[in-house]
């Protein structure tokens, strides 16, 4: 961020152009008057260790040399600008007639009005109270380069600078971090990195009611100096570039910061320019980062787009090195979401990655006991029963981080059935946008259909990407009963199992089909063959006839169709096929 700064203060450097040349003169001092007075256009020097004064020490000699020489002016002096006019007129053309620049008028005037030097014949007259002042000049001079002549500094035109900038916002844009007219001093930044900046009352007043109200509200402040510990000298100085000149200057490693500052300024239209960036730039290695400072500014669009990022990117943003910053309400905020596109047993690994980092803030030992006291309500968020049997044992379970009574319960879920009440949510998370979409192949429903063990199956292919999240079943005839029942999608020509869920159903007597989902969305090619399976154990049920061989949905907001192709599938299925059977529906997204 300090070389921001740098970079940023270097972008206000006046012109290179400035030139030293003089002659030799043994009794002749040169003035440096590169840190000019009030009427100077160079940038100040913003170290905060420098003299208030030192930006017109100088001035006040040439001043006094000028006062001396019989040119008095009534603006005079370093508190008004007049000490560097002064200084200008005192030097006669004469002295060299080789350097004459033409006026902004178009007449020839003195090329003394783009340097300054001190006569010789002006020495002598030095009173005791400028001698000090001219000491320090002198002193200033003994930092240039040494050369055979004395040297003359050039700098840019300041007298009439008003003449050279046509409008309004070029002769604010020309005060930004400037000491012309300036009236007040920030001392802006902590410790070494200090900064000393130049502003003016009325500017700010004017883009900021925080201003307006500390320069003038009932309680104004009268100091010429103001601290600002909490604000970084890069982040002010891109506030006062966007008060003076409408221009905005953000990056990376300062837009969090000028975001801070534009906040405790109340400036609403930068607010929304850093917030305009960080949506640009958002990506899934720093979306976690950026929630937490969305969620601290109170941003709660960026917030939003943030939680979108990790929804589409989950694995990546887990993955990020920022996301064990981020604090335990943001961990929260993530894990009580229902549409993260991430295994279950990979959320509870980035979790411990988590609690480990924040035991070491706190300056705790990282024992399976201090994570789970870090974690806090967090471990409760982790959906331990979407796992598989072989996930959970192989990670959670041998953790130490949950209790024995928690392993035991969670196992027990696993195995039995019906399986009994667990502590923490069996809801499966979806990662998908959009509108849920179901077909159903049967047109008929008729009565008594048994179970004996046996996987009911038809195997079925699309004609686009999908994603399956459940199937719709039918229930008993018997009137209200729970079933349990094990869904699978098999890719049929690897026999590979792609997604399934051990879970249970309740119906209620009637010919409706009852929802039983899996733990996580499963996708679908097109033109691939896929069997669906349903395993239940249970009374007998309906189930569906006069089933269709192809099924079409048609999106009503686009018109986009997805169609379904219906086959038989070979081996044993319980009697379910094409016309006939269970699985009568199919809930999926597109």
């Amino acid at each position: 961020m300090r070389c921001c700064v740098c970079l940023f203060q270097q972008s206000l450097q006046c012109s290179p152009s400035k030139m030293a040349a003089g002659e030799s003169n043994s009794r002749s001092s040169c003035l440096n008057l590169s840190n000019s007075g009030p009427l100077g256009n160079a940038p100040p020097s913003n170290s905060a260790h420098s003299s208030p004064a030192s930006n017109g020490g100088a001035v006040a000699a040439a001043g006094g040399m000028n006062r001396s020489a019989g040119n008095a002016n009534p603006r005079s002096g370093p508190e008004n600008g007049g000490g560097a006019e002064s200084a200008v007129r005192s030097t006669p053309s004469a002295h060299n007639p080789r350097r004459q620049a033409v006026g902004p008028s178009g007449a020839t005037s003195s090329a003394a009005s783009n340097m300054t030097a001190t006569p010789s014949s002006s020495s002598s007259s030095l009173s005791a109270s400028t001698a000090s002042s001219s000491a320090d000049a002198s002193a200033a001079v003994a930092s240039l380069p040494s050369s055979p002549a004395s040297v003359l500094i050039y700098r840019e035109p300041v007298y009439n600078w008003q003449a050279t900038k046509s409008t309004v916002k070029e002769r604010f844009a020309f005060l930004f971090n400037n000491e012309v007219l300036s009236d007040v001093h920030f001392l802006v930044g902590k410790g070494m990195g200090v900064q000393r900046i130049p502003a003016h009352r009325f500017a700010l007043a004017v883009g900021s009611a925080v201003f307006d109200a500390m320069f003038n509200g009932g309680m104004a402040t009268t100091s010429t100096e103001i601290e600002l510990p909490d604000v970084e000298p890069a982040a002010f100085l891109a506030l006062l570039k966007f008060l003076y000149s409408d221009e905005v200057q953000i990056g990376p490693e300062t837009v969090m910061t000028t975001l801070y500052t534009a906040k405790k300024y109340a400036v609403p239209a930068l607010e929304a320019h850093c917030v305009e960036f960080l949506k640009k730039n958002l990506r899934a290695d720093n979306a976690f980062m950026l929630l937490t400072q969305a969620r601290l500014f109170d941003e709660p669009q960026l917030a939003s787009l943030c939680l979108e990022n990790i929804d589409k990117n989950t694995a990546d943003a887990l993955a990020a090195e920022g996301f064990t910053d981020v604090d335990i309400d943001t961990l929260v905020a993530v894990l009580e979401r229902d549409t993260l596109g991430v295994r279950e047993v990979r959320l509870f690994g980035a979790a411990v990655r988590w609690a480990e980092a924040e035991a070491q803030r706190q300056q705790l030992q990282p024992t399976p006991e201090n994570k789970r006291r870090v974690l806090g309500k967090a471990l409760s968020l982790i959906r331990f029963p979407l796992m598989t049997i072989e996930e959970f044992a192989a990670g959670p379970a041998q953790s130490g981080i949950l209790t024995d009574r928690e392993v035991v319960s969670l196992f027990l879920h696993f195995t039995v059935n019906p399986k009994p009440h667990v502590e923490f949510i069996d809801r499966p998370r979806c990662c998908l946008r959009g509108k849920e979409c179901s077909i159903t192949r049967f047109s008929q429903v008729e009565s008594r259909w048994g179970y004996s063990g046996t996987s009911d199956r038809i195997r079925f292919s699309v004609n686009r990407r999908i994603f399956v999240v459940g199937f719709g079943l039918y229930g008993s005839i018997h009137g209200p009963t729970d079933y349990q029942v094990n869904i699978q999608i098999i890719h049929t020509d690897s026999n590979t199992v792609l997604g399934q869920n051990d879970t249970g159903f309740s119906c209620d007597g009637t010919a409706s089909t009852f929802r039983v989902m899996f733990k996580e969305p499963v996708e679908i090619l097109p033109s691939v063959n896929y069997i669906a399976c349903a395993t239940l154990k249970g009374p007998d049920s309906h189930y569906g006839t006069k089933g269709m061989r192809k099924v079409t949905h048609e999106a009503p907001a686009t018109g986009t169709k997805t169609c379904f192709t219906f086959c038989y599938a070979a081996g044993n299925n319980n009697g379910t096929s094409v016309e006939d059977g269970q699985i009568p529906e199919v809930i999926f997204y597109t």
